[in-house]
């Protein structure tokens, strides 16, 4: 089946939804990505806390975290296969919040380095069963407004990344801690219930029929494959993914952006802390604002990317990322850092997802997922390298010289970026 011809029957399908349920879908996945946001937002802002009560260095502390995304490199592709095999999205996305909630709740009871270790790896694995179902059941609703609604899904996390610091850093103030990661599973558990029990509803109700799964695969006489001949179609749709050239210019150029976006979530909160003597409401509200302003300018940056292309989007995006990084080392330790640091939110975040609304622009429906998990996978493996790598170097240089390396990886991020074709033919559709 072609490209095309996926296209042309999702359209009608998004068009036969009834304007409330079709929001009620967009909604609700969004809130459900504010929680899987939720949670690893709350962690950047304990890891100073836990660095000191465990006597943790920098590079120790940015391990914490390679640990939790090298995992999700492992998991991301596996993860994007799984979605476009299994029908019921909604239940990929509650077995992922609840995948994520509780080793958090576990590091409640960690004493040990290594536990703490165990606890993200684990969060590195649900976490990413989330983005390949969420992702392309939401491209496949709204195919025509995919840039934009992908962009209200982003703002989803944005959500949960900026309140969360600013919740978690007034809670320091009255209680430990353990107390607020014991705390802090509850509505991630309440969440999964809601949208297992909304999706199968949904389901009861024929608009989720047009999920990806065997059925997109046809066989030679146009019927459904065998289990076996869609594994297999799957494992063909991965393969032309990687050989693409448009699909690895993204992937790698995105990996690079999220390198520099974790590195720096990582370490930001522990120089703030740490070099700039702040409390920890304070260190909160400060990454609230970057979060707010990761917010807005989400559905700016979609809204343009469906108007004027996602390269100059993302392009210029990242550009002036490069430039506000610099700025933020150059003044050092001083107000006019914070305001700066605001600022990166607003243009390193604004094209978070434009780049998945970019990949999908160039990959059959049926190998959405999929996809998503190839990108996914890069992001991760970038993610895993930064927080490290910036460790090592704060260790050895101090933690103003880790962010000259993130401004580094933000241009090779737009190297890849340029770098991918403007125009291409149609990549087909596995067939089985």
């Amino acid at each position: 089946m072609s490209a095309q011809v996926t296209q042309a029957t999702a359209v009608p399908v998004g068009a036969a939804v009834a304007l409330p349920r079709a929001l009620g879908d967009l909604w609700s996945v969004t809130f459900g990505h504010c929680l899987t946001h939720w949670y690893p937002a709350t962690f950047y802002l304990l890891l100073p806390l836990i660095g000191r009560e465990l006597g943790l260095s920098y590079a120790q502390i940015g391990f914490i975290m390679t640990c939790q995304y090298a995992a999700g490199a492992l998991f991301n592709i596996p993860g994007g296969l799984l979605a476009d095999m299994v029908e019921r999205k909604g239940l990929l996305m509650g077995l992922s919040l609840f995948w994520v909630g509780l080793p958090y709740a576990l590091m409640g009871v960690a004493h040990e380095y290594w536990m703490l270790l165990a606890c993200v790896t684990l969060v590195g694995i649900g976490n990413n069963l989330w983005h390949p179902a969420a992702i392309s059941y939401l491209s496949k609703r709204y195919p025509q407004r995919r840039g934009f609604v992908l962009s209200v899904h982003s703002m989803g996390g944005n959500i949960g990344d900026a309140l969360a610091p600013l919740a978690v850093g007034a809670l320091l103030a009255v209680v430990g801690w353990r107390a607020i990661v014991a705390i802090n599973v509850v509505p991630g558990l309440c969440a999964a219930v809601a949208i297992i029990i909304f999706s199968g509803v949904v389901a009861s109700t024929g608009t989720a029929k047009a999920s990806p799964g065997r059925a997109a695969l046809v066989g030679p006489a146009g019927n459904a494959p065998s289990r076996g001949e869609a594994v297999r179609a799957r494992l063909q749709g991965l393969l032309v993914l990687v050989r693409d050239r448009s699909v690895l210019m993204i992937s790698i150029g995105s990996a690079f952006r999220n390198m520099t976006q974790n590195a720096l979530v990582t370490f930001l909160p522990l120089y703030l802390s740490q070099d700039m003597g702040l409390s920890t409401t304070w260190v909160g509200a400060a990454m609230f604002c970057v979060q707010v302003c990761g917010f807005v300018a989400a559905p700016i940056a979609g809204h343009l990317a469906d108007t004027m292309g996602h390269r100059r989007v993302v392009a210029s995006s990242l550009m002036m990322s490069c430039v506000v990084i610099v700025a933020m080392i150059s003044v050092g330790d001083s107000p006019l850092f914070v305001g700066l640091v605001a600022m990166l939110g607003f243009f390193l975040y604004a094209v978070r997802s434009i780049m998945q609304a970019w990949i999908l622009d160039v990959v059959p429906e049926s190998l959405a997922g999929t996809s998503v998990g190839v990108l996914f996978g890069a992001q991760s493996l970038g993610s895993a390298i930064g927080p490290l790598a910036c460790g090592l170097i704060a260790d050895r240089w101090g933690i103003l010289a880790a962010f000259w390396f993130l401004a580094a990886s933000i241009i090779v991020a737009n190297v890849f970026v340029l770098l991918t074709p403007r125009a291409r033919a149609s990549m087909p559709a596995p067939t089985a």
